[in-house]
Formats: structure tokens, sequence, C-alpha cells
């Protein structure tokens, strides 16, 4: 993963309303160990997040021009890397002085490439207090970027935007948890359009999958295999940060008839894109189904509904067969336990 540029500016903002003060780099970070260490981390903890979003720029305005800056840099080659990112970070500075919300933090620039695709990642990193241990065998507090942590992150698929400006899935970003309010300030700053309903097309992906597998009257053991390979095409994707693309998929469901999976979901009127990032939520609930109430805890794997587990929606009633034989033994000496002692007389 060649880092062609990478940069931190620090925005230092307090929570008291203070103004906020900008420490802008003067130049890009030297090719080292520690810049690519820290960019992999970064990128480990952005692709394991569930619930990020997919869109694209929205039209470039005073109140949007990140997208104008971008182009100047990376199409026109009017702009250095440099100059570039400083110009956005004083943009995002005033963003975050409208909004109480707002924290600082050291914001990352950083411009790779995976394979034969451009990216750039731009987040907002936090500081943590750690305890290091030095050759002396004595501590001290050190103070360490946090890359477990993302809340303030985005990746824009640069190839792909130049290459194809109509597309709607060349951004990605994390969503919040807790409502837009308190991020709204750097999806404003990117300038992001939601495109994709990444939720919506998994399990529209999904329900094809079903009625293919319904269609071609696949046998229970080959339907589970082929759940199986979806579920992991879609994870392994979504690790490195690439959208699902129907082609692969489709080989992967029928290698001598690559094809046949891919016309099942065109000619069924799905309505499901060509290519897009799979949400891991709604993967993880496809292969589980999980529940606590009461004491009680249940989960078991997807395709054993309608087998071994069996679900009556009128009386909102499981019935589990074959049970495993750890819990019958556990159950049986419940029962015999239960039991009064026979009497002798």
């Amino acid at each position: 993963m060649p880092i062609r540029h990478a940069v931190i500016h620090q925005i230092d903002k307090k929570p008291d309303g203070s103004p906020a003060v900008l420490h802008l780099a003067s130049q890009p970070l030297p090719e080292s160990q520690a810049i690519e260490g820290l960019l992999f981390e970064v990128n480990g903890t952005y692709n394991a997040k569930t619930g990020k979003a997919w869109g694209y720029f929205q039209s470039e305005s005073g109140a949007f021009p990140l997208s104008g800056w971008l182009a100047k840099w990376f199409v026109d080659d009017a702009l250095g890397f440099i100059d570039f990112t400083r110009t956005a970070v004083e943009h995002l500075i005033k963003l975050m002085e409208e909004s109480n919300l707002a924290l600082g933090g050291h914001v990352l620039f950083a411009h790779y490439q995976q394979g034969m695709t451009e990216y750039l990642t731009i987040a907002i990193l936090q500081q943590v207090e750690t305890v290091a241990v030095a050759h002396d065998l004595s501590v001290a507090v050190s103070r360490n970027l946090d890359t477990g942590s993302l809340a303030f992150a985005s990746r824009i698929n640069l190839s792909e935007w130049r290459a194809n400006p109509a597309s709607r899935q060349y951004i990605s970003f994390i969503k919040p948890k807790g409502g837009r309010r308190a991020t709204a300030y750097f999806r404003d700053f990117i300038g992001v359009t939601e495109g994709i309903d990444s939720p919506g097309e998994t399990r529209t992906l999904l329900k094809a999958f079903a009625d293919f597998v319904k269609t071609e009257d696949l046998a229970d053991d080959t339907a589970s295999e082929k759940s199986h390979d979806l579920v992991a095409y879609a994870q392994a994707q979504g690790k490195i940060g690439e959208p699902i693309s129907l082609g692969e998929l489709s080989e992967l469901m029928n290698e001598d008839s690559p094809k046949t999976f891919a016309d099942f979901i065109r000619a069924g009127g799905y309505g499901i894109s060509e290519s897009f990032a799979a949400d891991k939520r709604t993967l993880n609930q496809y292969r589980r189904y999980t529940g606590r109430a009461e004491g009680m805890s249940i989960s078991f794997e997807a395709h054993l509904l309608g087998k071994r587990v069996e679900f009556d929606q009128n009386s909102t009633s499981l019935t589990i067969n074959n049970l495993p034989a750890q819990l019958i033994s556990q159950l049986r000496g419940r029962l015999e336990y239960d039991q009064p002692p026979q009497s002798n007389t």
C-alpha cells in the first residue's frame, strides 16, 4: 500500500468555548514505518466500523468547497498536496468554531494507492495517555494518537471520482450512532451526500439470494455452502474497504456458469447496484438469529431456520429439534435432581 502523500495538522479546540487554535504542518510527512503503521491502524479501524455510509460530492459552492480544492490538486495539478490540506483544514476549523459540540484533534490527510486505485483518507484523531517503559526500566506517561477509536473519518476513492464523476458511491464516511448533530460539521466539511443505502442494498441482495436458492432448487447443503461463500466474500471486501461486485459474486455462486446469479438479479428487477458496499451489521444479522429476554438467551445460525429450528408466527414460539448433547445432559440431570426421593416403605 504505497503512501504517496501524508500530513497531520492540529486543531486545538477546548470545550470551554475559547477560540480554536490551528497548528499547520509546513511540509508532508516523510516516508517511514511510523506513518505506514499509523495509516494501517487507521484503515483497519475504519474498515471494521459498522454503519458507514456511501455517497458523492455535493455541487461545489461556498458552503461545500472541498471538492473544488481537491480537483485543483488531484486533477488539475494546480495546487500542491500540502497547500490543498492547509486550505482544507482552515475551512474545517471554521466549521468547528460554528459547532459547540466539536472538539479539536490531529487531522490526518493520507493519499495512498491500493492495487490500481488511489484513495484519500481524512480522519480526526485524538490523543490518549499511556505508560511507556524506558531502557532503564523507568516509566513515564506518553501521549499517543488513538487509532482504535474513530468518530470523524472519511475515505474518497480518487480514481473512481476522477474516472466516473457520475458515480454515487466514491466517498464513504462514518455515520453517527447518536444522531447527526454532533458530526454534522465534518460531513459538511467533506461536502458529501449519501447516495447508496448500504443496509437496504444488502438486505435486497440477501432476499435475491434466497429467491435464487428456491428457483434453482438447490439442496440444503449446497445452499448453506453458497450462503457461507456470499457472506465470506462480502466480509472480505469490507475488510479491505472495497465494495461487492455482482460479477465477482456471481462467479463464486457457480464457477461453471459464472453469470447465472447476476443475470437472475438483473432479470428479477431487484434494483441492486452493480457494486456497493455491504453493510456489516446486516450481514451479521443474516448469519445468526439472536435474542435475550428474562434470563434466556437464544442464538442459532440462520440456515437452521425451517430445519432444526421451526418458528410458529401465530404463537410466537420456537421448536428446536436435535438439541446439543451437552444441553440434553444438563436438562436430564435437572429432571433427576427435581424428582422426589422414592419411599422404601
